[in-house]
């Protein structure tokens, strides 16, 4: 089964904590088991692979239950249904909502506190809406990738509206930056513009020189995929020069014959498309720039809790 949202978890939060005191690696087991999550879906990781997806709605289950005043904290490290949260409880509801949780004064303070620590006109409060779609970090996550996608299509854009030869400087950028071909003024004069035999350009594997790679660049239309043909040529070119290693860079994408024919070569040849391309000049830092950085920082338990 899918992991349950955290407004769908605190329920069962609030149910296993009305039974005595609670520890969270406790709570997490209980629910867990309680609700027959699998090992896979237990271990299923927020996208940017720091915390357990379900730990984390757990973990923030907990948060706006407390803020709402139904959990307590009697003891470190402990928590227990409140007064309040065994009251909503003998009411038998069919599940807690943020709509739920409005209800309590102490959690609507928490609402408010949350609106004017940014006071900016288009910061969406989501934490005082009627309905939340995810833990904060999740939402995060989810606002990341958005941002992502829409840098990459950004950076795809901007490569086809440049000429080829920008298109071969971009890979020498790319490839120095990566750490192969020592330093640009080597990879640049070994790679771009020649077309010898169907290879665009050869550039260092390492700064020494000592193993080669070589590189065809195709800018194709998103619509156009690389097809077998060409890989075929261009594994053709690599015989020829008696290269044992080429990478095939497009703007597009690749055909599922080509992406199976590089699977049974000898030659190790890397197929890079698009998506690839883009994600890699945004880890590479190449064509982009930082506009915004986001610090989320944690309460440090080492430094609450010295042994």
């Amino acid at each position: 089964m899918a992991v349950p949202s955290f407004s769908e978890l605190m329920l069962p939060v609030l149910r296993f904590a009305a039974t005595g005191k609670k520890r969270m690696a406790e709570t997490e087991t209980a629910i867990a088991d309680g609700l027959g999550l699998s090992a896979e879906d237990r271990e299923v990781m927020l996208p940017s692979g720091r915390e357990r997806l379900f730990y984390n709605r757990i973990r923030w289950a907990k948060t706006y239950l407390t803020q709402a005043g139904l959990l307590i904290s009697p003891t470190r490290g402990q928590f227990i249904a409140s007064e309040a949260g065994k009251r909503l409880l003998r009411r038998n509801p069919p599940e807690i909502t943020v709509a739920t949780l409005k209800q309590y004064p102490s959690f609507i303070e928490y609402c408010n506190r949350n609106s004017k620590s940014d006071t900016r006109e288009d910061v969406v409060q989501i934490v005082a809406q009627e309905t939340v779609t995810g833990t904060p970090e999740e939402r995060i996550d989810a606002a990341h990738e958005e941002l992502q996608n829409e840098l990459r299509t950004d950076i795809l854009n901007q490569i086809s509206e440049k000429n080829p030869s920008f298109f071969e400087q971009l890979i020498v950028d790319l490839m120095v930056a990566m750490g192969y071909g020592g330093n640009h003024e080597d990879a640049a004069r070994r790679i771009g513009g020649t077309g010898d035999g169907g290879v665009d350009g050869v550039i260092n594997e390492d700064r020494l020189g000592i193993d080669c790679i070589y590189v065809q660049a195709k800018r194709y239309a998103a619509h156009v995929s690389v097809g077998r043909p060409e890989i075929q040529a261009f594994v053709g070119s690599l015989v020829g020069h008696r290269a044992t290693k080429g990478v095939f860079v497009t703007t597009s994408s690749f055909s599922a014959p080509a992406l199976e024919y590089v699977e049974h070569l000898p030659q190790r040849v890397i197929l890079i498309n698009g998506e690839k391309l883009a994600n890699l000049m945004i880890e590479h830092n190449v064509g982009v720039r930082t506009s915004r950085r986001i610090e989320i920082k944690r309460v440090d338990l080492d430094f609450f809790n010295p042994e």
